[in-house]
């Protein structure tokens, strides 16, 4: 038996986690001088947190320290469980190196530990479906070697696409320039972007209308799922739930049986990406690049 560990950026309900038994550790965000933990909604109200930076509101984020890490693992690493944690894209946040640096601490006190650390390169409900494949793997029996095994061959062919409606919070977060950012909104233009091989943000293409952007996504994602329409998919957004269900809708106008499910997206991640963000993960047949 192993245990599987994951953080809070992976945007899954608390209840799915705790059916199975999954721990999370919390990332940090900090708005209007209040100091807030990303706990799955425990002690914050995150519709709240949205009507913030709808109005303007910048928040700011910090990554999880070698310290919180060290705590979080030891627990088990004391009682001689072996850990597995399944994180959030190195790409997009130093937490995963100090996750890392965590496990070299543990294993200096505890040189007969296991622990593994699987970097997800994903975010939000990308790197949700990778701790749903987690569970479903452990449940069916696979050893600690074959569930890193299985990440290694197979994390890449999640497929991330997401569209914001606010240029100015990906330019604060360091994702695009100011240029970017003033000529985007200038010109009205609703990006598409995704998650490359390395874990981190790019542009994939530009639309005018918001309409068209949501439609963008839900298209990209017929064209992943193609091989295996029946799949989960996961919708996330950062407040604008009724864009999500245009692109459920249109998803669903094609394949009728697809298995999608709607989350909110995180504090943390909402703090880069601003209000009415939408994005869709699904698996593809092919490696990402």
């Amino acid at each position: 038996m192993y245990q599987i560990l994951t953080d809070s950026e992976c945007d899954l309900p608390l209840a799915t986690l705790e059916a199975s038994n999954v721990d999370a550790i919390s990332f940090h965000t900090k708005i209007d001088d209040q100091d807030l933990i990303n706990d799955f909604g425990k002690s914050y109200d995150i519709n709240e947190f949205y009507q913030k930076i709808q109005s303007g509101t910048m928040p700011t984020t910090t990554q999880v320290n070698v310290g919180e890490y060290f705590e979080f693992f030891k627990p088990y690493v004391e009682n001689k469980m072996p850990i597995v944690y399944v994180g959030f894209s190195s790409g997009l946040s130093g937490s995963m190196s100090s996750a890392h640096q965590a496990k070299e601490m543990l294993l200096e006190t505890y040189p007969d530990a296991d622990i593994r650390i699987v970097d997800t390169l994903a975010a939000s409900g990308g790197e949700g479906l990778m701790v749903l494949k987690a569970i479903r793997l452990q449940k069916s029996g696979a050893t600690l070697d074959e569930f890193v095994d299985w990440f290694d061959k197979n994390k890449m062919l999640l497929r991330s696409s997401f569209t914001v409606d606010n240029l100015n919070y990906l330019y604060h977060g360091g994702r695009i320039s100011r240029t970017s950012a003033a000529l985007g909104t200038l010109l009205k233009v609703k990006p598409i972007l995704d998650v490359d091989p390395d874990g981190k943000l790019r542009m994939v293409s530009k639309t005018r209308t918001r309409k068209r952007s949501l439609l963008e996504l839900a298209d990209n994602t017929l064209a992943t799922i193609k091989h295996e329409p029946d799949q989960p998919i996961i919708i996330t957004t950062s407040g604008d739930y009724d864009a999500a269900e245009v692109v459920k809708a249109r998803i669903l106008e094609k394949v009728s049986t697809a298995d999608i499910q709607i989350y909110p997206i995180g504090m943390t991640i909402s703090s880069h990406t601003g209000f009415g963000c939408v994005a869709v993960f699904a698996m593809g047949e092919a490696p990402r690049t």
